[in-house]
């Protein structure tokens, strides 16, 4: 009797045993994960795009490529240098865009500063497969990298970090120059790109004043003059620039120190005139004639140590439309002082 009982008893613990292990079995079915698209995928893990790609919008807008850049951005290829009628010498990418710096960004440090949404917009140039052109103008010396937060290798020209612009969509557009007052065109030596004076082909020196040889001024048109005076009928006598375009001073600029207050937005406004030789002044005392370094490294000319502009607003050469504008912006005579009169 006890033999059949302990008999009973195993094969209820069998049966158990059985039940267990199918459990488990099923179990361990269900955690794993398929291969193919089964309930077990984790949702939409197949769409997300690798790190980098696509971050740049339309890769095809900077003329060509099928693929998409990776998080450095794409490659500028061979560099070479454009003489732009309004910006002087600018760099171009080997398919001819423009490229463009960033005010925000440093280059002692190079360091960028345009990441995330930024660089959707602005997108930068890889350094890995990028090279200059020999006899374009851009000194092997000059080019650089800086690594991005990303961890990618970024072009630097003169230690700043180089940028395209999604806006430009065809070869020699430049419609990042002067965006929100801090983008701007590069020049060959990585400054600014500048509009020479007229008749030359060169951009503005720009070295800072603890480089050597110091900056030596642009040259004006040959067989004029890069200042004189026109014979206004509101104001009489008044300077002008090469072009005959109308100089002015702006009323809150200090002539001493000699410092430009007009910054930005203010400059695209009020362009800088570029800085001209002495000798080629006609009307005014070569002695009046200066310059000064601005906050961005360029070179600006002066007359009787007041930084002087060009106003927008004047579209021929003896315009003075600016004169007396907000009660700060002032035609000057041959001495140098502010017209008053309109």
């Amino acid at each position: 009797m006890m033999t059949k009982r302990y008999g009973l008893a195993g094969l209820c613990v069998l049966l158990v045993g059985l039940v267990v292990m199918a459990l488990w079995g099923s179990m361990s079915s269900s955690a794993k994960t398929p291969s193919g698209s089964g309930p077990g995928q984790l949702v939409g893990a197949q769409d997300a795009a690798p790190a980098g790609s696509g971050s740049y919008g339309s890769y095809d807008s900077y003329g060509g490529g099928s693929a998409s850049p990776s998080a450095g951005g794409r490659a500028g290829g061979a560099l070479t240098v454009r003489n732009d009628a309004k910006l002087g010498m600018v760099v171009t990418d080997g398919q001819g865009f423009t490229l463009y710096r960033f005010d925000k960004d440093t280059a002692k440090p190079p360091m960028s500063n345009c990441n995330d949404g930024c660089a959707k917009t602005w997108p930068p140039v890889a350094k890995e497969g990028t090279t200059a052109v020999s006899g374009s103008g851009i000194d092997a010396g000059v080019i650089g990298e800086v690594t991005r937060a990303d961890g990618s290798k970024q072009l630097t020209l003169g230690g700043w970090p180089v940028y395209r612009y999604a806006q430009d969509t065809a070869p020699g557009d430049t419609k990042g120059q002067g965006v929100g007052g801090t983008w701007f065109a590069v020049a060959p030596d990585g400054k600014k790109a500048a509009a020479a004076a007229p008749g030359t082909s060169t951009y503005p020196s720009e070295t800072p004043t603890s480089a050597a040889p110091a900056p030596q001024p642009a040259q004006p048109a040959t067989g004029g003059a890069g200042v004189s005076v026109t014979n206004n009928p509101q104001l009489g006598q008044i300077v002008v620039d090469g072009q005959g375009m109308t100089l002015y001073q702006f009323a809150k600029d200090p002539s001493w120190p000699m410092k430009s207050m007009c910054e930005g937005q203010c400059a695209m406004t009020w362009k800088p005139a570029p800085v001209v030789d002495p000798s080629q002044v006609k009307g005014v005392d070569p002695k009046l004639i200066g310059k000064l370094q601005r906050s961005d490294g360029t070179w600006q000319l002066s007359v009787n140590c007041k930084p002087v502009y060009t106003f927008a607003g004047d579209k021929a050469p003896g315009d003075a439309n600016g004169n007396g504008k907000d009660n700060l912006w002032f035609a000057i005579n041959p001495a140098g002082k502010p017209v008053t009169g309109k």
